[in-house]
């Protein structure tokens, strides 16, 4: 590869071609350089090359999403880490959370780029870097859904004595990124796989078009290690949690039936946590929207009918993972009545945000008067 062409990148937008229309016999690819275009599957290459707005209109949608994802995820970070009071275990999972998200919004520069040059403007190196960054950050990110899962499941039902620790969660979190490395690090070394352009060229990910088994063994253990594993794990706590919600309301009822009374009330700690269970809920939920399209496409490249990967077909599962990194964030701030409180704190003039209420005040008193004592235990 010519190392010239890659330090020097403003050459792609000086280049005649990338500033001219397309033509009836513009393919897909023709404005990958030569020396990259091994990395680019025949498949790509049969569809006619998509138009100027297309691009145009696709840098723009990641262009939102990075403003309003990173102003998210940032506020997140910023106020776990300077708020000593929001410092538990469980708003550690979230903030770990928003970090992989982070990571998630720190490749979308380069995706406007290449929307711009309409192809790869590092050439393999950044296509390497754009697809070493996805996969940390989607990896993780599932990973880190079954931990929060995990977290509230143990919150919920062993208040006393279940509630994890600062050290323990730190461990966790260490894991999650552990996780997040062999499926990562084996395609940027071509070991097993490898980072190649998909859609409009202008993105990148592991490969799942090239034929052969290596490919499709990678696929599904791929699928498993990010995908399933992460999703049966989410599935199986939050229907543990569910199960230990209804048997206390019926345990309250009968309870309250023997005392010949209307109701029990479950405690505003119970409220509250039930309350934050609910917010990790929407969370996961939004990992499914975000990352089943994607695994989908990698199901159909490796063992499905190709016709279907048109590249725009191919684009949608990207965006969506990427709004979904981008919403994380304001599904908890808007929903966690301290983390509220705080960032309209710091920021007041993000009035959307919304005031508190008494009643949420109270709620997230009780439940992080309850995490402290947890953590100090």
């Amino acid at each position: 590869m010519n190392v010239s062409a890659l330090l020097t990148p403003v050459n792609h937008f000086l280049r005649v071609d990338h500033l001219q229309l397309h033509g009836e016999n513009d393919l897909l690819g023709s404005k990958i350089d030569e020396d990259f275009m091994d990395y680019v599957h025949p498949h790509w290459r049969q569809f006619p090359a998509p138009q100027s707005y297309q691009h145009f209109l696709l840098g723009i949608v990641y262009a939102v999403i990075l403003i309003t994802g990173m102003l998210g995820n940032l506020l997140v970070i910023i106020t776990f880490f300077t708020t000593k009071r929001l410092q538990t275990s469980s708003n550690a999972f979230v903030a770990n959370l928003a970090i992989f998200d982070m990571l998630m919004m720190s490749k979308l520069p380069l995706f406007v780029m290449n929307s711009i040059v309409e192809g790869q403007i590092f050439g393999k190196i950044g296509c390497d870097i754009f697809g070493l960054v996805g996969s940390y950050s989607g990896i993780g990110a599932a990973i880190t859904n079954a931990a929060i899962a995990y977290d509230r499941y143990r919150t919920i039902a062993f208040p006393l004595d279940g509630r994890l620790g600062m050290k323990a969660a730190i461990c966790i979190i260490i894991f999650t990124w552990i996780w997040a490395t062999p499926f990562s690090i084996l395609p940027l070394l071509e070991i097993w796989s490898r980072y190649t352009p998909e859609g409009y060229l202008t993105t990148c990910s592991f490969d799942y078009m090239t034929e052969g088994k290596a490919t499709q063994l990678f696929v599904i253990t791929i699928f498993i290690w990010s995908y399933l594993f992460p999703l049966l794990t989410i599935a199986l706590f939050y229907s543990k949690i569910l199960s230990h919600v209804r048997e206390h309301e019926k345990m309250l009822k009968e309870q309250a039936k023997r005392m010949n009374v209307k109701s029990l009330s479950q405690g505003d700690e119970k409220s509250a946590e039930i309350r934050i269970a609910k917010v990790a809920i929407s969370i996961v939920f939004l990992f499914i929207c975000g990352w089943t399209p994607y695994a989908l496409v990698a199901l159909i490249g490796g063992f499905g009918n190709r016709s279907f990967l048109t590249p725009t077909f191919s684009m949608i599962p990207a965006v969506a993972c990427k709004t979904v990194a981008c919403i994380d964030p304001w599904i908890y701030a808007i929903n966690h009545p301290r983390f509220r409180a705080e960032i309209q704190n710091k920021v007041p003039w993000l009035c959307f945000i919304g005031q508190e209420t008494k009643s949420s005040d109270n709620k997230s008193a009780v439940s992080d008067a309850t995490d402290v004592k947890s953590e100090a235990a």
